[in-house]
């Protein structure tokens, strides 16, 4: 049953760009027309769709061999009409238009607006048919087409799409250089049924934009975010003013801080996510740094972050503790790149580090919402004097004389010294297809406008004509382009290497210090006195909870019956086998619901707010369960089940150390595992954590490998 004065959201792989007047500065965004009628939440549900990595590929052959290196382009083998599930198989076009369809013939009608987060071309997989800048284009213009007739009547669009650059929707593969240039000005014109017209020059200028989703209440910012990508050779992080990363936080920072002027609240959306364990990361440590205080500083507006990119279906957490200010210095520190395979090896041991980095979480973190936090409700101020500090040593002024606190607790009882970004899994069937359906509050805004299209289709032009400056690169020079900036990558990696070995032992020692960074300004605090913003307090637009879709395509395909293990290049569960029959048969094409954060009994997750998520990682990084007596305990215990199964055929997921470097103190449910001792045989496991590895592969892991891996 749908909560009352909620409406629905769909967050879609699709991203509608609102460009302002200036690049940065923006002069006040002209509202779309607004219908005068009233919502009523009786009749309808706030959803927002996401919609992520369709990765078309007009390639694709049913029936093909999924075999690496030949991409489901020829061959015989196993690959289905729809998509070949479990394999690093791109998407057939019978996929990316039978989901729209789907969309279109079951959910359009009660969604409020699509997030599209991006990579809607081909991966760059067979080296006999490598991509080229105009089959990458069109693609993209392929299935922008197909979105707008999907969410319009009679060509008018009935509710805002919001688009976004995925690392595959160029040339070369993850490099985007700053803007102007040939990209952004291409898909400004393949994107501009989405993209706003007030809204076109700062796209052409970085590929940010936003869009007033609901007029005067709430907008979408859509992130660029590969100039936060570390991957992304061709630029050089946020600390630079020159560079495009450091221009893009500052027209975050100017948009976030307009919205709050105007008393309206924020979603952020973009394709890379900013996740970042002790080792690894997928944003430059500078850009991490600037988000991070970016959405602290402006907390009471920002409703929630939802990404992509990276095929699992999870969330992650950015703390405002790792906050520091002086990110020249943090320029010189290095982790490595998350890894971009699809591998379940490779999902997994980053998930075992999202885990091992939970068991770190305060005590306080386990508790719901209406336990008593141990009067921590200062906390969170106690990080904006760190700020103020700042700001009064830029000034010449000292620090404040009051003893700080420390930061072992959430932040007050908001947990406000958090963030939650939620990462969607993918549309292209490296697991199964997915989408999701955003539930959010809009208690007392029964009576708002309403979004409507500006777009004039009376002069939409016809068939555009690919710019003839693609025409006149081929793919050697991709390839050269490439190959000059993955050498300036390592380049740059093995100086932060030097830079940190240099700098070991000289703790004590004078020598020349760091200039400061004249170039950061920081954003003021919230308002004194004003509660924190609907990602972290029941409000309108708080995210409420979702329903996750998938496609089963080993029924849909109706091809093969049996499974097996998987390899590195997944080539998938039915690698070995060929389809008994030469023509595809097919069943009905279907979406049908995985699970829903609303009936979900074992996350039990109330609403999608930062102390909800909290609760649910102090949860799935317990290792064992308690002994003793009491309520406590049995709670504590209520998150284990029998596990009596001893077989050995399925191996468990790596192992990791406890040693814990940073010193964290223990919660206050003593969650992390001290000392496991090998070939010790558990009668419980984990069925949080287990859970959370099933949705994280959308079902596709056999239960018996599941329960393996739930017993660490």
């Amino acid at each position: 049953m749908t909560p009352t004065g909620a409406r629905l959201l769909v967050a879609a792989a699709l991203l509608f760009p609102s460009v302002s007047p200036s690049p940065i500065f923006d002069a006040g965004q002209k509202v779309l027309d607004a219908i005068t009628g009233a919502r009523d939440s009786s009749t309808t549900t706030p959803h927002v769709q996401q919609s992520s990595h369709f990765h078309p590929d007009e390639f694709y052959k049913a029936h093909a061999s999924t075999a690496q290196g030949i991409a489901c382009h020829r061959g015989e083998g196993p690959a289905g009409i729809y998509g070949a599930e479990t394999t690093d198989c791109d998407s057939p076009l019978e996929l990316v238009n039978s989901t729209l369809d789907w969309i279109r013939n079951h959910v359009k009608d009660d969604i409020d607006f699509v997030v599209w987060t991006g990579d809607t071309a081909r991966h760059d997989s067979d080296e006999k048919r490598p991509r080229s800048a105009s089959q990458v284009l069109e693609m993209n213009r392929r299935v922008a087409k197909k979105v707008v007739k999907t969410f319009s009547d009679d060509g008018v669009l009935t509710i805002p799409v919001i688009p976004t650059f995925g690392n595959n929707d160029f040339l070369p593969h993850n490099i985007f250089y700053a803007g102007p240039n040939k990209w952004l000005q291409s898909y400004s014109s393949i994107w501009r049924r989405f993209i706003p017209e007030q809204q076109r020059h700062s796209f052409g200028f970085g590929g940010w934009f936003e869009v007033e989703v609901i007029p005067n209440k709430l907008s979408v910012l859509s992130l660029n975010t590969m100039y936060f990508f570390d991957r992304n050779a061709g630029v050089d992080g946020c600390a630079i003013p020159s560079e495009p990363g450091f221009k893009h936080m500052e027209w975050l920072s100017v948009q976030l801080q307009r919205l709050r002027d105007r008393g309206m609240k924020a979603i952020l959306v973009g394709h890379v996510p900013p996740a970042r364990t002790r080792n690894k990361q997928n944003w430059d440590e500078t850009c991490w740094q600037k988000y991070t205080l970016w959405l602290k500083q402006y907390r009471d507006v920002v409703t929630g972050a939802v990404y992509g990119h990276m095929n699992i279906d999870h969330f992650l957490f950015q703390d405002t503790k790792d906050i520091d200010l002086g990110l020249y210095d943090k320029a010189d520190i290095y982790r490595e790149p998350i890894e971009e395979d699809f591998s379940i090896e490779s999902k997994s041991d980053y998930l075992m580090d999202l885990r091992k980095s939970w068991s770190n979480l305060p005590g306080e973190a386990a508790k719901a919402m209406g336990e008593d936090l141990n009067d921590d409700d200062d906390d969170i101020y106690t990080q904006d004097d760190e700020v103020d500090d700042m700001r009064n040593r830029k000034k010449g002024k000292g620090k404040k004389g009051k003893k700080k606190k420390g930061h072992g607790n959430i932040g007050g009882k908001y947990g406000e010294r958090y963030q939650v970004s939620l990462v969607s899994p993918s549309v292209v069937p490296n697991y199964l297809p997915t989408i999701r359906i955003i539930e959010y509050d809009i208690t007392g805004l029964e009576n708002t406008p309403v979004w409507t299209d500006s777009f004039d289709v009376r002069t939409e032009a016809e068939e555009e004509v690919l710019p003839s400056f693609f025409e006149e690169e081929d793919n050697e020079t991709h390839l050269e382009l490439k190959r000059d900036f993955e050498a300036e990558r390592r380049h740059r990696k093995n100086r932060s290497r030097k830079s940190r070995k240099g700098n070991k032992g000289r703790k004590g020692r004078k020598g020349k210090k760091r200039p400061k960074n004249p170039e950061l300004v920081v954003p003021e605090d919230p308002p004194k006195g004003s509660l924190p913003g609907p990602a972290y307090s029941r409000q309108p637009f708080t995210f409420l909870g979702y329903t996750q879709y998938f496609a089963n395509l080993t029924y849909i395909n109706n091809d093969m019956t049996d499974l097996t293990e998987t390899s590195k290049w997944r080539d998938g569960d039915f690698s070995d086998e060929v389809p008994s029959h030469d023509k595809p048969r097919p069943k009905k094409f279907n979406y049908e619901v995985e699970y829903s954060t609303f009936t979900d009994k074992i996350f039990k997750l109330p609403d999608l707010t930062v102390r909800s998520y909290l609760r649910l990682a102090s949860r799935i990084a317990k290792r064992k369960e308690k002994k003793g007596k009491g309520k406590l305990v049995e709670e504590y215990n209520e998150d284990f089940e029998d596990d009596s199964d001893d077989d050995d055929d399925v191996s468990d997921l790596p192992e990791y150390d406890d040693d814990n470097d940073d010193e964290e103190p223990e919660s206050d449910f003593d969650s992390t595992r001290k000392g496991k001792k090998k070939n010790n045989k558990r009668r419980k496991s984990n069925k949080v954590w287990k859970h959370f590895l099933r949705e994280a592969f959308v079902s596709t892991i056999p239960e018996k490998k599941l329960k393996k891996w739930s017993r660490g």
